[in-house]
């Protein structure tokens, strides 16, 4: 007997709901209202090794394919461009889009306090489930959304439209909002970015709000409300959400080399490249190196700083690590600084930080605007 998508859909709002007692029972109900699998269409990607492996709907069976789709999981529906349905076999690269886990979707709308009767502008309609779970909420008529690629836009609009809503749907680079149908109340973003673009500061209200994750090319992200004050100053703090979201594809790091280890500067380290593998540690080591990517070793950890080429490499030496620096920038001297600074204030999780921004300067800060302090790359 097959999975009944309507009981799936319950279940799955129920088992968010339970994890997060705080969410507002409308998210909850929009859960359990929306047809995820009006969706994912025929074919997603799960992983497999290094790559990534396609689901068919057809093969896979409809009761095996439901228990997917109604799982809290991220479905990743394109690899490099590539869409699950037109791949027979594995594929290697980066996802290019997905279909978020549920219950990081609704998060996000309840971080960003939405209220009803708010004009808001989703960045990112993927495939247009999180417009769906909007539109439930808050009335397909207060909701625009923008989406980067043409051909997920279309497909995105046309699952919209079987699941019965009719959202303004827009094709464009998102990083620069949606001028034609603003102005907004809130602009909510189902992508990462480096920093917050200038272009969703001039098309909010007085008073609007920006809800992102920010993040980089070391892939820590955190999750933040900046809400906008009358002299266009942007003010928030960061929630305690390890968030994944993909970065916006312009703010995506370029192709990188093979990494070929440079002579240079070795010295012992001061602190324990394991500091990288905690959530908040790594957040504030790409804080300090912005433009710099994090490999690991089987022995350490590789920073290589895309603009310059720098890099740093750390390999254990007796009971400590050494790391070996090379280039015009000594990546690991400015991580490892920013990190001792994050330990002197009592290494928060990301709950500890906050950010002060405009379309001109851009601040993550900890404790508060006077505490310890990096500039986002604007």
């Amino acid at each position: 007997m097959s999975a009944d998508p309507a009981a799936l859909r319950l279940a799955l709002a129920e088992e968010i709901a339970a994890a997060d007692p705080a969410l507002d029972p409308g998210w909850r109900d929009a859960v359990g209202s929306v047809p995820r699998e009006l969706f994912l269409d025929s074919a997603a990607f799960r992983p497999t090794g290094a790559g990534w492996e396609p689901v068919h709907r057809a093969k896979a069976g409809e009761e095996e394919w439901l228990r997917m789709v109604y799982a809290d999981t991220t479905w990743v529906t394109q690899v490099e461009g590539r869409n699950a349905a037109d791949v027979t076999s594995p594929v290697s690269g980066s996802p290019t889009s997905s279909a978020t886990l549920p219950s990081l979707v609704v998060r996000t709308a309840q971080v960003a306090e939405l209220r009803s009767g708010q004009r808001v502008l989703e960045v990112g309609t993927g495939t247009g489930y999180s417009t769906g779970i909007l539109c439930h909420r808050l009335g397909a008529a207060n909701v625009v959304s923008v989406e980067y690629d043409s051909g997920l836009a279309a497909s995105a609009a046309a699952h919209l439209g079987e699941a019965g809503y009719a959202p303004t749907l827009a094709v464009g680079d998102g990083l620069r909002g949606c001028k034609e149908h603003a102005d907004y109340d809130a602009i909510i973003a189902t992508c990462s970015v480096r920093s917050v673009p200038h272009s969703w500061f001039w098309q909010l209200n007085d008073g609007g709000s920006i809800t992102t994750a920010i993040g980089g090319w070391m892939l820590a992200g955190g999750l933040i409300r900046l809400a906008l004050d009358d002299e266009g100053t942007a003010r928030g703090r960061f929630t305690g959400d390890a968030v994944t979201y993909m970065l916006a594809r312009p703010h995506e790091r370029p192709p990188s080399p093979v990494f070929f280890p440079q002579d240079g500067t070795t010295r012992r380290t001061r602190l324990d490249p394991a500091l990288l593998e905690e959530w908040a540690g790594r957040f504030v080591a790409q804080l300090a190196a912005p433009s710099a990517e994090l490999m690991a070793t089987g022995s350490g950890v590789v920073l290589r700083d895309v603009a310059t080429g720098s890099q740093a490499w750390t390999e254990p030496d007796g009971e400590g690590w050494a790391v070996h620096q090379h280039g015009p920038l000594s990546l690991w001297d400015q991580v490892e600084e920013a990190l001792r600074r994050w330990q002197v204030e009592g290494a928060p999780d990301l709950t500890g930080f906050g950010m002060t921004a405009t379309p001109f300067e851009q601040t993550v800060w900890i404790g508060s605007p006077e505490g310890p302090s990096w500039q986002l790359p604007v």
